[in-house]
């Protein structure tokens, strides 16, 4: 079964494009003209100037707003697209639920004449986040073993260049390390229900990390020891975006 079949159901709530974070894909994009996106979900993200999104999941393609570009239900490892049929490809927040990284990547290269773009995660930063470090050991061994490292992407696209994403304290999607300001988040099950690494943790293991995440925060214990960042308005969690131009 598709990943997102399973959890992606109330991405439309949960994972509302956030514009700080869409300036700076679109930044990326500039000059593109056509572009595919693939692992495109529900299409948070998705410029303008998409001409074809690509997703394996009914239940995210359903989600899609009218007047989005055409999906094509597919996988990324076998794009039905022609050979450098546009201007630059896109993937955000997909690579690490793709069975075979190398076929998918090449199949980027394959269907982009100028660029591709991907976002994804530092594993060696984000294993750091309080969330997984403090309370959620089963969450973050999910994260270690679906995380592909930024040094393989780079070396898949031939190159890339690699951009910090700084997560705004008030993001309006919600992604694995969005709520680093708002702790209660967690404790909201529509919340983690559009989180990876939480809708696949173990259940036991997920109630014992958020009981104890509860009680930390109705005693001020978790707000004393993370006092740094109440007045912070962003933070590097470890999204890094990967830009490779092929000119």
């Amino acid at each position: 079964m598709v990943a997102y079949d399973r959890i992606g159901a109330t991405y439309c709530s949960t994972r509302r494009p956030d514009p700080r974070i869409a300036s700076q894909l679109h930044a990326a994009l500039t000059a593109m003209d056509t572009v595919v996106n693939v692992g495109a979900g529900t299409g948070s993200y998705e410029p303008a100037q998409t001409a074809v999104a690509v997703e394996p999941s009914m239940v995210m393609i359903a989600q899609r707003l009218a007047g989005s570009a055409p999906c094509v239900q597919a996988i990324a490892e076998a794009l039905p697209l022609r050979d450098k049929c546009v201007d630059a490809a896109i993937a955000l927040l997909t690579v690490h639920h793709w069975s075979d990284v190398a076929a998918g990547i090449q199949q980027l290269r394959r269907v982009a004449r100028r660029r591709i773009v991907v976002l994804t995660w530092d594993q060696s930063v984000i294993q750091n986040f309080w969330l997984l470090r403090e309370y959620l050991p089963d969450a973050a061994r999910i994260n270690e073993e679906l995380h592909v490292p930024i040094a393989r992407l780079v070396e898949l696209l031939g190159g890339a260049r690699v951009q910090t994403v700084p997560v705004p304290h008030d993001c309006t999607d919600g992604f694995g390390a969005a709520y680093w300001r708002r702790p209660h988040a967690y404790l909201d099950p529509t919340v983690r229900a559009g989180i990876s690494m939480l809708a696949f943790a173990q259940p036991d293991s997920l109630a014992a990390g958020l009981d104890r995440l509860g009680a930390d925060l109705r005693s001020g214990q978790w707000q004393q020891r993370h006092s740094e960042l109440l007045d912070q308005e962003t933070l590097d969690v470890g999204y890094r975006l990967l830009v490779s131009d092929y000119e």
